[in-house]
């Protein structure tokens, strides 16, 4: 099966079972669908209203290619999302070098992955070493937590293209979080069953929220893709219909939609709003779910524990 790289068609997405597409519409913390969350799609009708679900039959069938990646909007509607949600996408040069940050304090040195240059990187082609003086190994680095707030289409966490210009990235070359994890995965395992174990603590151990609803289906997009892609590249088969679903579930937990300064679901804090739509007449399903104070629920796989992502930020604060 030929993989798109930078846009990733819902209908060919679709080919691997419609609960795979269900499962990434889904919002774990409301138990229903995710939201626009953007005005870029009213004029197409008004089940696309910013506030209402985004529903299969909306982006599939003659409906496919409705949601696109951002270096494939048109120039109007970049600029008007970057002024009005502040939605910036950073080059893959830029991501590798935060990321290289991340990783020059867990292992003690730099230039693990890779060495920079004048806005690129270098590979390096030499298996990972860990640092033995911490007693920290290969699956720690798997297993350690990262978190990319108000993500987009997920760009620290998996490089499949530079999200500035779209020019795909191969596998070896990426600098993404997960990226680097399933290099590590890659590199120190052997059987299929291993690597689908470690693979998927890969996943579990990467997080990201994102406000508006296409550019979060496009994030949990991006990171199945990439977890197909590396099982591809190092077993030359793909995942099966099972690990699809859980790969998937994982994804759909681990990268949510939020509004990153109140911790709720899009909109959940501001019941004005809605009240203005009621008086103009405008039907919504979700108007009750979504005037409450919905704060978001995300899961810890290593406690089995879901919890409220707000009490993690209170906890820092202490």
């Amino acid at each position: 099966m030929p993989l798109s790289l930078t846009d990733i068609n819902e209908n060919k997405l679709a080919e691997f079972g419609n609960h795979i597409l269900a499962i990434f519409l889904s919002d774990k913390t409301t138990k229903r669908n995710i939201i626009w969350a953007t005005k870029d799609y009213e004029a197409l009708g008004e089940e696309y209203h910013s506030k209402y679900p985004i529903t299969m039959d909306l982006i599939t069938g003659r409906n496919a290619g409705v949601i696109q990646p951002r270096v494939l909007k048109g120039k109007e509607n970049r600029i008007s999302r970057t002024k009005g949600k502040a939605e910036v996408f950073t080059p893959a040069w830029i991501c590798n070098q935060q990321n290289n940050l991340l990783d020059r304090a867990w292992f003690g040195k730099d230039s693990v992955f890779n060495v920079e240059g004048d806005k690129t990187w270098h590979t390096n082609e030499k298996i990972i070493v860990f640092p033995r003086k911490n007693g920290l190994g290969w699956r720690d680095y798997v297993d350690a937590r990262r978190l990319e707030i108000t993500c987009g289409e997920a760009p620290y966490l998996t490089s499949r293209y530079d999200m500035a210009t779209g020019e795909s990235i191969p596998i070896y070359n990426r600098i993404g979080l997960l990226d680097r994890k399933l290099r590590v995965v890659n590199e120190n395992t052997s059987s299929i069953d291993e690597w689908v174990k470690w693979a998927m603590r890969a996943l579990e151990s990467v997080y990201g929220f994102e406000f508006q609803g296409d550019s979060l289906l496009i994030a949990r997009e991006n990171i199945l893709y990439t977890f197909i892609e590396n099982m591809q590249y190092k077993f030359h088969t793909e995942p099966d219909a099972v690990q699809l679903r859980r790969a998937a579930n994982i994804i759909a937990w681990n990268v949510w939609q939020m509004d990153g300064l109140t911790y709720t679901v899009p909109f959940g804090a501001v019941e004005e709003q809605y009240e203005q739509m009621a008086l103009e007449n405008i039907k919504s399903p979700e108007k009750d779910l979504y005037c409450k104070a919905l704060y978001c629920k995300i899961h810890d796989w290593r406690s089995k524990k879901t919890l409220l992502f707000k009490s993690l930020v209170e906890r820092e604060k202490l």
